[in-house]
This record gives structure tokens, C-alpha cells and sequence, in this order.
């Protein structure tokens, strides 16, 4: 919930730097609902996309406050994150919730971003793989099959608190998504990118990236400055 008018200075300054040096991957940035479509209209046509924050499973409906999938798809967004931490801690949001949440966005025409992770809890109890794994079970419909999307590892611990897990400890999660990914997509878990998020900074960036199945980042903070977030997409 970050983000007004004077937000969308950062965005131009972010267009500029991709059209000067294009990036080594893709880029988007997913604002609040209500700067979707000047974002759209400001960046339409350049390297950097746009997504939404969340979604409701319905198209429609008496769900007062709540974006449909359709809805930020009208507003220009292509892709949609779902399943963040902090709207399953926050707002009670199951692994099914989720899923649907993804069908949802595959029937608006949305890219889904799928987050995962455990929490301090959970990793000092040594089940960090049991919980990462079966939340990418349980979030993940069959629907995606064939479909693009991404999964986004998420060590809730990590989020916001400046704590970063060692790149051992990535890496080890990531192998065990990509064997989950394998496993119920087939050849297409292969490809599916897995990206890390939590405490992503321009200082730690590149060594994350070129951890073995970190296929980008998921980026909270320091996307909210430009010259942070250009630096994280430039050490690709």
C-alpha cells in the first residue's frame, strides 16, 4: 500500500534505464489497483509491464473494496500476484483460496505470480521444505498447465526485516520447487521460472541471481525507488 501520483516519476525514470540498457529478463512492477491504468497508459508500448497486487476469484459480484481479475486486466495489468505472504498471514488466505485466485487470473487473460514460503516458526522447526512444497501443491491448479506463470519463493521471516537467507539455504528451497514444478507439470516444471523474494536490495541482488534455480526476483522495497530498483534489474 504504497504509492501516489508523484509514484509515477520513479516508473519514467524506470522506463528510461530499460530503454538506455534493456535488462537481461523481464521487468514489471505491481502497483496499488489505483495507478494500474495511469502506469499503463505512461509505460504502454516499453519494457516494463505492469501487474496487479491481488485478485478475487469471482468475476463479479456484491465483494465490497475487492479487485476482480477482470478488472485489473481492463485496467491494462498482464500479470497478478497472488498468494503473498502477507495476505495469507494477514487475511487468512488458503493454499485453495489461492488456486482459485490463479484460475481467476488465467480467465481474465493474467499471468499469475504464485508466492510461497514459510515462517520463522516453521523454518526453526525444520519444516520449511514440507511447508514450501506443499503450498506449491496446493496453490498451483491444474489449469496452469501449459500456461505461463511463476512461482515466487518467499521466506516470510525474511520479508521487510532486512534478514536474508544464506544462498545455501535458497538454493535448497528452490531445488525443492523445481522438483514439485516437475513433478506436477511435467517437462513444463522445468522451465517454469521460481523467483526469490524477501529483502531483495541492490546490495545482495546479483548473488542471489546467480543462485542455482533463482530465476529472478520478487522485489517489495526496493522497488519503490528507481534508482534501487535499476540497480537490482541491472545486476542481472
Amino acid at each position: 500500500m504504497y504509492g501516489l501520483e508523484a509514484a509515477l516519476d520513479e516508473a519514467r525514470a524506470m522506463v528510461e534505464a530499460l530503454e538506455a540498457r534493456p535488462a537481461a529478463a523481464r521487468v514489471a512492477i505491481c502497483p496499488p489497483a489505483t495507478l494500474i491504468h495511469r502506469l499503463t497508459q505512461l509505460v504502454g508500448g516499453t519494457l516494463l509491464e505492469i501487474g496487479g497486487q491481488d485478485c478475487r476469484p469471482e468475476p463479479q459480484g456484491a465483494f465490497t473494496g475487492d479487485i476482480a481479475a477482470e478488472m485489473l486486466a481492463d485496467a491494462g495489468a498482464s500479470l497478478v500476484i497472488l498468494g503473498h505472504s502477507e495476505r495469507r498471514a494477514g487475511y487468512g488466505e488458503t493454499d485453495a483460496l489461492v488456486a482459485a485466485k490463479a484460475e481467476a487470473a488465467l480467465r481474465a487473460g493474467l499471468e499469475p505470480i504464485v508466492c510461497v514460503g514459510e515462517t520463522l516458526a516453521e523454518r526453526e522447526a525444520e519444516q520449511t521444505l514440507a511447508v514450501v512444497t506443499g503450498q506449491v501443491r496446493g496453490s498451483l491448479p491444474e489449469a496452469l498447465a501449459g500456461k505461463p506463470f511463476a512461482v515466487a519463493y518467499e521466506p516470510v521471516w525474511a520479508i521487510g526485516t532486512g534478514l536474508t537467507p544464506t544462498v545455501e539455504q535458497i538454493a535448497e528451497v528452490h531445488a525443492a520447487i523445481r522438483a514439485a514444478l516437475v513433478e506436477g507439470f511435467g517437462e513444463q516444471g522445468r522451465a517454469i521460472p521460481i523467483l526469490y523474494g524477501g529483502s531483495v536490495k541492490p546490495g545482495n541482488a546479483a548473488e542471489i541471481l546467480r543462485t542455482a534455480e533463482v530465476g529472478g526476483a520478487l522485489v517489495g522495497g526496493a522497488s519503490l525507488k528507481a534508482a534501487d530498483f535499476i540497480a537490482i534489474f541491472e545486476a542481472l
